[in-house]
C-alpha cells in the first residue's frame, strides 16, 4: 500500500495525504476523507524511508522524576497527543530515585540521534545546566525556570501565595505549612516563599510559621502533620506543597480528633482525582499539566522545524474555579517569583509561565 493509492481512494492528491500525516494544514473534509481511507487500507508510512530521507530521526526522548505522579501522567499526555499528531515516537528515561541518571539518559538519548528531548526538571544544579544548555539536539525544559534555557512551567509562587490568602480570609491565623526540599525551586522554593509572602502580607511572622519537610508522599505528610501538632496544637490552617502531601495531613488530623475545616482549614497544590472523594473534598490550586506538556512538544517541535497549531486552553475545563493567574511570558513574572525561580529580566530562549486556578471545596 502507498501513499498514491491512499490519495486515490480518499479523492484526494498524494501531496495532501503527505501533509495529513507530517501534521500540516487540510480542510477538516480532507483530515476524515483520509482517516477513512487510511483506516480502510490500514496503511502505515515507512518511518526508515522517512527518515533517510529527511535526515532526522523522528523520536523524542522525555526524561521524567518519577512514573507514579498524576502530575507526570497529565503532562505525558499533553506531550504525547502533539508528538503523535506529527509522527514522532517517545522514547522515556525514568530517573528517580538517582538524579544522576538524567545525565545519563541525555548522553543516551542525544547518541541515539533522537529528534529532541523535553526534561520534566526536579533539581538542577549548576553542571546539569551547563550539561543541559550543551546539548547537541532541540531541548525543552518543562516544571522549572531556567533562565537561558526553553521552559514551560508553573507560577508555582502566586498559586500557594493566593491559596494561603484564602485561609487568611476564612480567619485562620496559626498557619503551617509542609513542603518539599528546596534543590526544587519550583514545588520546595517558590511554593514556600509564596505561602511565607502571604503571611507577611498580613502582618503575621512569617519567618517562624510552623514548617516541615515532606517526600512526595502521604505517608511523610501523616508523619509531619503529627509532628506538627505535637508541637503546635494550637494551629488552625495547613498550606502542603502537594495534595498528595495533604490527604496524608488529613489523615494525622482525623486521627487526633481536628475537625476539618471546622478546627483547622487544610489546602494542597494539585487537583488530583482523589481530592474529590476524600472527605471532606480537598481545596487545591489546578495547575494546567496537561497544557504543560502540549506546550513544550508544541516548543519543541518548532525548534525540531516543524509547524505547529496553537495550544487550546479549551481542552482543560474546571467547573469549580474561582480564580487564577493568566498564562504570561516569563520576562512579566511578579518580582517576589522570578527571585523564588532564579530568573532574570534579560531572556534568552523562549519560556512560557502557564496560569492556574484557585478550586475551593470542603475543606476550608
Amino acid at each position: 500500500m502507498t501513499i498514491k493509492e491512499v490519495a486515490q481512494l480518499a479523492g484526494v492528491s498524494a501531496a495532501a495525504v503527505s501533509r495529513y500525516l507530517n501534521g500540516g494544514p487540510l480542510s477538516q473534509e480532507k483530515k476524515e476523507r483520509i482517516a477513512w481511507a487510511i483506516e480502510e487500507t490500514g496503511y502505515r508510512p515507512n518511518l526508515m524511508a522517512k527518515t533517510m530521507r529527511t535526515g532526522k530521526v523522528r523520536q523524542v526522548g522525555i526524561i521524567v522524576p518519577r512514573i507514579f505522579s498524576e502530575s507526570v501522567n497529565q503532562v505525558m499526555d499533553g506531550i504525547a497527543e502533539e508528538l503523535l499528531e506529527k509522527g514522532y515516537l517517545t522514547v522515556l528515561g525514568y530517573s528517580d530515585p538517582r538524579k544522576d541518571r538524567e545525565l545519563q539518559y541525555l548522553d543516551m538519548m542525544q547518541s541515539n540521534r533522537v529528534a529532541g528531548i523535553i526534561l520534566m526538571a526536579t533539581t538542577l544544579s549548576d553542571y546539569k545546566k551547563s550539561a543541559l544548555a550543551a546539548s547537541s539536539v532541540p531541548l525543552v525544559i518543562t516544571g522549572q525556570c531556567i533562565d537561558g534555557l526553553p521552559c514551560v512551567y508553573h507560577d508555582d509562587f502566586n498559586a500557594v501565595r493566593e491559596l494561603t490568602e484564602l485561609l487568611l480570609k476564612k480567619g485562620r491565623q496559626k498557619i503551617a505549612y509542609i513542603g518539599v526540599y528546596e534543590e526544587d525551586k519550583a514545588a520546595g522554593l517558590a511554593r514556600r516563599q509564596g505561602m511565607q509572602q502571604a503571611l507577611r502580607d498580613a502582618g503575621l511572622d512569617a519567618d517562624n510559621a510552623p514548617r516541615k519537610i515532606a517526600d512526595f508522599s502521604a505517608q511523610s505528610g501523616y508523619a509531619c502533620m503529627m509532628e506538627l501538632l505535637d508541637e503546635h496544637p494550637d494551629l488552625d490552617g495547613v498550606v502542603c506543597a502537594t495534595d498528595i502531601i495533604a490527604h496524608g495531613a488529613m489523615g494525622a488530623l482525623k486521627a487526633r480528633g481536628r475537625r476539618i475545616p471546622e478546627d483547622v482549614s487544610l489546602v494542597g497544590v494539585g487537583d488530583n482525582w482523589s481530592d474529590l472523594v476524600s472527605s471532606p473534598t480537598l481545596t487545591t490550586v489546578h495547575l494546567h499539566q496537561r497544557r504543560c506538556g502540549s506546550e513544550a512538544a508544541q516548543l519543541l517541535l518548532k525548534m525540531i522545524g516543524e509547524e505547529t497549531e496553537s495550544a487550546d486552553e479549551s481542552k482543560e475545563t474546571n467547573a469549580s474555579a474561582v480564580s487564577g493567574a493568566q498564562d504570561t511570558p516569563a520576562a512579566q513574572m511578579d518580582p517576589s517569583a522570578a527571585e523564588a525561580q532564579n530568573t532574570s529580566v534579560k531572556r534568552t530562549a523562549p519560556q512560557v509561565k502557564l496560569g492556574y486556578q484557585i478550586i475551593e471545596r470542603e475543606s476550608v
